[in-house]
């Protein structure tokens, strides 16, 4: 395993699957000339040329809507939207178009397509570039929603979303991208991870804890504090919410008897609550306490970092809640 940076890890993963594929190519704004507005794709135009790393005017209903086309003729586009934000401006492309082409069109056309974006907040850039909206995502049928943690998982994960002939709309945390992680495959190993399958990052068996994204490391670092504490928490990586694991999820909880859910999004109608009542005929009787739920607070996202900052769940949070449920 090699130490990488989560932006240098997404970077070989489309270096890695435009050498492999020819009909991989790339759309996005400023993802060319100056490697994205994150660096995800630094050195590529150069590499592959302007027509498979391809900038694009400030249009996401024109760029999102051509990437459906070319899927459709047989290319596999990956896109990028400076944020997730954006995705309202191409809603329709996105969850009208590419998400129902294949069943209204009774399986006859597929859409291989890969929308990348940074999502969350962290980085006090106010309210219209901050959310974590992928629960708007998931409850559209006809995608499959990526929730990467690390480098390696980011790395595994999108290798994955490229190959699959469904579209994948891939979430990547933009406090994530300048940290390093040592969990990258040696250069030459192909290495996908299968979706749908969540991973358990710390086994323990007072507490499950379930968590995506950013929430898995800041839960992490809670979870480690409490085993000083001897708090021995279980802590499960989502990956993917669609498709979700719910039987990592159920198993851990019949082991634990408690379960706490933490979710960037905020806490109302978001993917928390579905998580809960999916398992909960499965687990209604191991349950020692009711589901608990940590989230983003129910106001958009404040510029100041004074405002903003307490609203998003973190270490102490974390820490304070399963403290306050075993």
């Amino acid at each position: 395993m090699r130490e990488l940076m989560v932006r240098d890890a997404i970077r070989e993963a489309l270096d890695e699957e435009m050498a492999r594929d020819s009909t991989v190519f790339q759309m996005g704004e400023d993802i060319g000339v100056i490697g994205g507005n994150f660096k995800c794709t630094a050195g590529l135009r150069d590499k592959y040329g302007d027509l498979r790393v391809k900038d694009t005017p400030i249009s996401e209903q024109g760029f999102v809507g051509m990437g459906v086309g070319a899927a459709l003729t047989g290319l596999r586009p990956v896109v990028e939207l400076m944020f997730a934000d954006f995705l309202m401006v191409c809603g329709d492309q996105l969850f009208n178009q590419m998400a129902k082409i294949t069943y209204m069109s009774g399986g006859q056309c597929s859409v291989p397509m890969v929308v990348r974006m940074p999502l969350g907040g962290g980085r006090s850039s106010a309210a219209q570039h901050s959310q974590s909206i992928h629960a708007w995502a998931a409850h559209i049928p006809g995608v499959k929603v990526v929730l990467p943690s690390t480098a390696g998982e980011c790395k595994g994960l999108l290798k994955t979303a490229i190959r699959d002939n469904n579209p994948v709309m891939f979430f990547e945390h933009k406090m994530l991208y300048t940290t390093k992680f040592d969990d990258v495959p040696d250069e030459g190993e192909d290495v996908c991870i299968p979706f749908g399958k969540a991973r358990i990052v710390q086994e323990g068996d007072d507490i499950t804890v379930v968590t995506n994204s950013m929430m898995t490391i800041k839960a992490t670092k809670a979870v480690k504090k409490l085993a000083e504490e001897g708090i021995h928490a279980e802590l499960i990586d989502l990956r993917t919410i669609v498709p979700l694991d719910t039987e990592t999820i159920i198993r851990s909880v019949k082991k634990t008897g408690k379960l706490l859910i933490v979710d960037e999004g905020h806490i109302d109608f978001g993917i928390s609550g579905e998580i809960a009542t999916r398992i909960m005929p499965d687990v209604f009787y191991d349950l020692e306490a009711p589901v608990q739920r940590l989230g983003t607070g129910n106001v958009p996202l404040p510029f100041s970092p004074a405002l903003e900052f307490p609203l998003i769940p973190d270490e102490k949070s974390i820490a304070a809640k399963i403290r306050e449920m075993v």
